[in-house]
């Protein structure tokens, strides 16, 4: 599943390629998976709306749609009279947004088609249908957590004070910090020289700062190179990332220690695959 870098890097490059454009139309498909809205909602709320933002909001992508002149953008309205919308996109497993010239090959999971007044299209094609698709009035949307990258040494103590949690799950609960995924997970954890395992409530307010750190650097590093390219992910131009080509533990079970040479270990919580360095990782 595509995390906080790649879905900024997409959001990014969307961002450059569609912002201001109008659309034009809309075409949904007929499996109801990917619709979190309704269909009827979405296609109101999109044609003739103009895009004004593409930005990320934890693991979204968030189009920012105001009214157009020969249409409107048409959803709620709030006490103060009509409202601007947002089109939220989750790309789940293996969702994709691709711009996209009218005739290239309609994919066989294309679940919806925008008719851009540039003369190009966005598709939203994905193959599991884990994604989501919904719409909300401006500021309606609220995509739990903290952002890592805005968060300060406060706020992220708060979040795991007395959390007797694994720190790993701590990291991905969506409803504390958002967009930290697996991957990222992992390497901030080793980077911070905390093992997995251990409980939020035990680590003291100076190996948190330490994580904390750790977090920001390894987002901030992912996003310049483009994203993980583990399976599926590519960006808004169709591009591979290379920040896998950087990870120290996550995917690398057996392999030495990029430090000290230990065999990195793979564990199980909650479900999820954990790898850490024994040695490294307290």
């Amino acid at each position: 599943m595509p995390e906080l870098p790649e879905v900024e890097t997409i959001a990014r490059g969307l961002a450059s390629r569609v912002s201001g454009d109008v659309i034009e139309s809309v075409w949904l498909g007929q499996k109801p998976e990917p619709l979190k809205s309704p269909a009827r909602e979405i296609a109101a709320a999109l044609e003739h709306s103009r895009i004004a933002t593409v930005r990320r909001m934890g693991k979204h992508i968030v189009f920012d749609l105001e009214p157009n002149g020969q249409g409107k953008v048409r959803l709620a309205k709030a006490a103060g009279g009509q409202t601007q919308a947002q089109w939220i996109v989750h790309l789940g497993m293996t969702g994709r947004l691709q711009v996209c010239e009218p005739q290239a090959e309609i994919l066989k999971h294309t679940h919806a088609i925008l008719k851009l007044a540039s003369g190009r299209e966005l598709r939203f094609v994905d193959p599991r249908r884990f994604g989501r698709l919904s719409v909300a009035s401006a500021g309606g949307f609220d995509a739990g957590g903290i952002e890592p990258l805005e968060a300060d040494l406060d706020r992220f103590l708060e979040l795991f004070r007395g959390r007797k949690t694994p720190i790993k799950s701590a990291l991905l609960n969506q409803k504390l910090l958002r967009g930290v995924g697996n991957i990222y997970a992992d390497e901030s954890l080793f980077r911070a020289g905390i093992r997995p395992r251990r409980r939020a409530s035990a680590i003291t307010s100076e190996q948190l700062a330490g994580l904390l750190s750790a977090v920001k650097e390894v987002l901030r590093e992912a996003i310049a190179l483009g994203g993980s390219s583990i399976s599926d992910y590519v960006d808004a131009d169709g591009e591979e990332g290379f920040f896998q080509l950087q990870h120290r533990v996550y995917g690398r079970e057996g392999e030495p220690c990029l430090v000290c040479k230990t065999p990195v270990k793979r564990i199980v919580i909650a479900g999820r695959s954990s790898h850490y360095c024994p040695k490294c990782q307290k």
